[in-house]
């Protein structure tokens, strides 16, 4: 049996013989640990941990950049993770804590840990890890969940000494509120968000805790769970930086703030909502160093991209833009806008809020509260002499109406929806008290939207092109129109491609891209809404003009690699 790491190396065939007796003396005659000297002669940090695991018949665990939870990290503290080189990993099925070592034949750091184990009531599993791991872990004390912890620390000394007993009233909230470790906390919650290019906050109280999830790519992560105690502190803080009434805790109230994050000017808009367990916050991130997209860097292309210029050139008619909440509408009528804003025309725009600002365009936010709507708007747009107008939302008949009435006077009006796809932008302005015979000669153009999550460059891997994916795609071929078709078979020849976790994309998939399909109106559409359009006829109608669908776009980037089939169905 091996005697020690050197000898396990040797059999193992890292080292020779002669190269783990030089370095046994070399350690020896400078005094120092025998795995530095590993380390400097290029021995890598998982073949020691592997060969220390068989000698002490401990196995190991390779984190490989994965990160550990803030409730996690919350169970060893930073100064004895640091000094003993141990961390708390994951909670196992069974209840109890998994923990990484450097050295679990350490003597101190055993004491250390039981002594850590008998605090927390929990029973614990040791693994060997890598200084590598070890390091990566110390470094999360530095991120969000080491941030939030010591401010929670001094949080909770105050809240004993203030508030003992009993909640805190509404004076006590602003005051603590107003204190530094809340304004710290929330503070570091939204340089986090920020940093990890997240697009929404949400905190949401729950029996006996507050969970905080970040929205990054479209999905929700949960980032942070905080004690039940903090809950009031931390929306009082929101509604302190939002202006909005600390004591009515009873209905939903709306605000936003502007706060300089990262050497960045960042707007935030608040929403909360009396849940069952307290208060709930969203809050929107709304990021000028996001920019503003050019229309094929959104994923408009090919027919699309044709379609979509050839229609806002137009020098009046209604440009609709429709798909469920956050699939990048307002992103798209940004980029369109800033195609057309030109020295020769006034641009005027209702939005609610006001996401980017563009230099030119006379942009006002509405303000329902005091009756300045979209529809009271719009009348007040016409006054201003506009070439173009962007009203955010047409969410009403009256302002419907009012976008038709624009439209039919000489203004190109874009405007956004809410339906399932670009045929059904018809019957929903029907739905919304448009006469049928006024949209042919207003609505020039309807784009349906989705966002996708895209693929890692770095990361992603070939897979072969079978199955249910070839299926799928082979369906939709038969469907396409004959130019696009041709371009999806030849590409059908390669594989297709899936996310990959690795250290620099954790979750596989980094950003979003847009799928599209644009429906023009025809004179052959023109006449299928005169005489009552269906869904089916003005579908038939939308595949003659050669209109690439939501799924058909979809898998024409999935074949060139930008998106993977399961991110692709999520949406589509």
């Amino acid at each position: 049996m091996a005697k020690s790491i050197a000898d396990v190396l040797a059999q193992k065939g890292v080292l020779t013989q002669e190269a783990a007796s030089g370095m046994r003396r070399e350690a020896k005659s400078t005094g120092r640990p025998l795995e530095d000297i590993f380390y400097q002669h290029g021995i890598p940090e998982r073949d020691v941990a592997l060969a220390k695991s068989e000698l002490l018949g401990i196995p190991a665990r390779f984190l490989e950049g994965g990160k550990v939870e803030f409730e996690i990290l919350r169970n060893i503290p930073e100064e004895s993770a640091k000094f003993y080189k141990f961390i708390p990993i994951e909670k196992s099925g069974d209840g109890s804590l998994e923990i990484g070592m450097v050295n679990p034949d350490d003597v101190n750091a055993q004491e250390a840990l039981k002594f850590i184990a008998t605090r927390l009531n929990i029973p614990f599993k040791i693994f060997i890890i890598t200084p590598g791991d070890l390091k990566a872990v110390l470094t999360e004390y530095k991120t969000l969940g080491g941030e939030v912890t010591r401010s929670l620390t001094e949080f909770e000394k105050e809240l004993e000494v203030d508030v003992v007993g009993r909640p805190p009233r509404a004076a006590e909230l602003e005051k603590m509120a107003e204190e530094a470790p809340i304004t710290k906390m929330v503070g570091v919650i939204l340089r986090h968000a920020v940093e990890g290019k997240a697009s929404d906050i949400h905190i949401e109280p729950e029996p006996r805790q507050v969970r905080v999830r970040f929205r990054v790519d479209g999905v929700l992560h949960t980032t942070l769970v905080l004690p039940s105690a903090v809950q009031s502190a931390i929306i009082s803080r929101i509604k302190i930086m939002t202006n909005m009434k600390i004591d009515e805790t009873r209905i939903p109230q709306d605000g936003r703030f502007h706060a300089r994050v990262l050497d960045r000017e960042i707007d935030f808009r608040v929403a909360t909502f009396p849940a069952q367990y307290g208060e709930k916050a969203a809050i929107r991130i709304l990021d000028p160093a996001v920019g503003i997209k050019t229309l094929p860097e959104l994923g408009i292309d090919g027919r699309n991209l044709e379609v979509v210029e050839r229609s806002i050139r137009k020098p009046f008619g209604l440009v609709l833009l429709t798909g469920p909440t956050g699939s990048g509408k307002s992103s798209t009528l940004y980029a369109i806008l800033n195609i057309l804003n030109k020295e020769g025309v006034n641009i005027v725009s209702l939005e609610d809020p006001v996401e980017y600002y563009i230099s030119g365009v006379n942009q006002s936010q509405v303000r329902p509260e005091i009756g300045y709507d979209f529809s009271s708007g719009l009348r007040q747009i016409l006054r201003q002499d506009p070439d173009i107008i962007m009203v955010g939302e047409i969410r009403d008949r009256e302002t419907a109406q009012l976008a038709i009435h624009a439209a039919l006077t000489g203004h190109l009006v874009l405007s956004t929806l809410h339906t399932n796809n670009a045929v059904g932008v018809i019957p929903r302005l029907v739905d919304l008290g448009v006469e049928p015979f006024l949209i042919p000669s207003t609505l020039i153009l309807a784009v349906a939207q989705r966002l996708v999550r895209t693929l890692c460059p770095d990361s992603k891997k070939e897979v072969k092109l079978e199955g249910r994916a070839k299926e799928l795609i082979g369906d939709e071929l038969a469907e396409m129109p004959e130019s696009a078709r041709r371009e999806l078979e030849k590409l059908m020849t390669g594989p297709l491609y899936e996310g990959e976790v690795s250290s620099f994309c954790p979750m596989g998939t980094k950003g979003r891209i847009g799928v599209f399909e644009a429906l023009e109106m025809t004179p052959q559409l023109e006449k299928i809404i005169l005489s009552g359009p269906t869904e089916f006829k003005l579908a038939e109608e939308a595949k003659k003009q050669g209109m690439i669908t939501l799924r058909q776009d979809g898998f024409y980037k999935a074949l060139k690699g930008v998106v993977g089939m399961k991110e692709l169905l999520e949406v589509v």
